[in-house]
């Protein structure tokens, strides 16, 4: 049977408590590039000229107690987890670039593509997906984990693509590049592939060999895939697109799944964003192993996989790191890293909202304001519900007396206060005062409704079926599939 995990949470904590060594056959990685720069999830244009957003990661680095901590975690190598050439390495960027997002950013990834390289099975295999801002760094890093251990630099993949503008300054930047690693030098899964090729005639291929593209009506012969990779990327206009950013298509994992592993095989993504990999692993019959530290992709990934296969798929799914009870509530409401900030937010309203809420994404002051529900009024015209969620344990009546001024000075049908700590009967009273939203299209609703975590993590869920769905839908996989979506109010 095959047994399918979604991990939330940090990649590092979950490989060393969850995933035991030499268990994983193959392992791609979409990690963030040291861009510098935010990434943001697009939600569906609903009623609105502008495209609502929000922050889906943050690629910037810097140097840390952190960044100090993991340094000497490597250095130190207390535990003997590290290569002594992977402990060389830092060292010697340490001297060369200093203290500062660089080495950072290196060091976070040495942390993982080590517990990468235990996690492999003696045959298995590694891609790990990154650009030319850091690439000849990261293949140092490789080299010092997989090369030091008997492993072996097997490839230099650049996948092109043709999306995006040209430059007048540069040369158009139109590649990413993967590295492709095995834990053994000569024992690995490859399975050759072949693809359409357009241009054999120039290499001496008799006409007797090609055929006709019926979809361009153009001649090509089958050939082994090369090293450079032309698949289209993620269009603004493709049935694929889910509005993630740094979203890769389908057809670059299947590739690299195909090739590199077989049915049944377990394949791992660390950073799995909005769950390319997972999906194609599921539709070629692997296992497979998902993690990510933001819960925005954890739900968008649980979203893709219903979409595609059904409500059922889910009972085949172990999903782990999600808060179950308070104790577990409370701890993610408790995160102090940067990294995590809002995550308590960000898992309170898209699970009270099943999935159908904008996390906000104002500038600067938000009010107080975590997330909007959009629904619709009357004919082309849409409203909204906003979410306030509160962690600490000082909650009271004059935080819903802002919330109802929030409210009004936004013009929104009503809100949601969620709560971690029990509301206080000040709390109730000041809710109730704000009086219901009335619609001749719709029920009644209260303009301040106050819910508990606790409500949450027994099953309530909004119930406003009516409310308009954010997140793109994924291509189904199956004939026909269920999309009603059940609330608990």
């Amino acid at each position: 049977m095959r047994k399918q995990q979604l991990f939330y949470g940090d990649n590092l904590e979950v490989m060393r408590k969850h995933i035991p060594d030499e268990t994983v056959d193959l392992c791609y990685i979409d990690p963030p590039f040291n861009s510098k720069r935010n990434y943001n999830q697009i939600y569906n244009n609903i009623g609105k000229e502008d495209k609502a957003q929000c922050i889906a990661f943050v690629d910037t680095w810097e140097w840390n107690a952190r960044a100090e901590k993991e340094y000497d975690e490597i250095c130190g190598n207390e535990k003997g987890i590290f290569a002594k050439q992977t402990a060389d390495l830092i060292m010697g960027l340490h001297t060369i670039l200093g203290r500062g997002s660089l080495l950072s950013y290196l060091i976070s990834m040495t942390l993982r593509i080590n517990e990468i390289h235990r996690v492999l099975k003696p045959t298995g295999s590694f891609y790990l997906h990154c650009d030319p801002t850091a690439s000849h760094y990261l293949k140092l890093v490789l080299d010092a984990v997989f090369c030091s251990r008997k492993g072996s630099f097997i490839n230099e993949l650049v996948w092109f693509y043709k999306t995006g503008g040209a430059s007048k300054n540069t040369w158009a930047k139109k590649h990413d590049v993967i590295f492709f690693y095995s834990k053994n030098k000569t024992k690995y899964t490859f399975n050759p592939i072949k693809e359409k090729s357009y241009m054999m005639h120039k290499y001496g291929f008799k006409k007797s060999d090609f055929k006709i593209d019926p979809d361009t009506g153009l001649q090509y012969t089958m050939v082994y895939c090369r090293d450079v990779w032309d698949l289209a990327s993620i269009g603004s206009a493709s049935a694929e697109r889910l509005g993630y950013p740094t979203q890769k298509p389908e057809a670059l994992l299947e590739r690299i799944i195909k090739a590199s592993s077989n049915e049944g095989d377990v394949v791992l993504d660390a950073y799995c964003g909005c769950g390319t990999t997972v999906a194609a692993a599921q539709k070629l019959s692997r296992q497979w192993i998902g993690i990510d530290i933001s819960y925005q992709s954890i739900s968008l990934i649980m979203k893709r996989l219903t979409d595609s296969h059904g409500t059922d798929i889910m009972s085949g799914i172990t999903v782990s790191g999600i808060p179950a009870d308070i104790e577990s509530a409370k701890a993610l409401a408790a995160k102090s890293d940067d990294r995590l900030r809002k995550e308590f937010e960000k898992w309170a309203v898209l699970t009270y909202s099943d999935n159908r809420a904008m996390i906000n994404a104002k500038k600067g002051k938000d009010y107080g304001i975590d997330g909007v529900v959009r629904i619709p009024i009357r004919k082309n015209q849409y409203g909204d519900i906003l979410f306030s969620v509160k962690s600490g344990s000082n909650v009271n009546s004059g935080m819903i007396r802002d919330f109802r001024g929030a409210i009004a000075r936004e013009d929104a049908a009503a809100g949601i206060f969620i709560t971690l700590k029990e509301p206080t009967k000040d709390m109730r009273r000041e809710a109730a005062a704000a009086g219901f939203y009335r619609n001749e299209h719709m029920r009644d609703i209260e303009k301040i409704k106050i819910v508990t975590v606790e409500k949450i993590l027994a099953g309530e869920r909004l119930n406003m079926v009516s409310a308009a769905d954010v997140l793109k839908k994924a291509p189904s996989d199956i004939l026909a599939i269920d999309n009603q979506l059940t609330f608990a109010y």
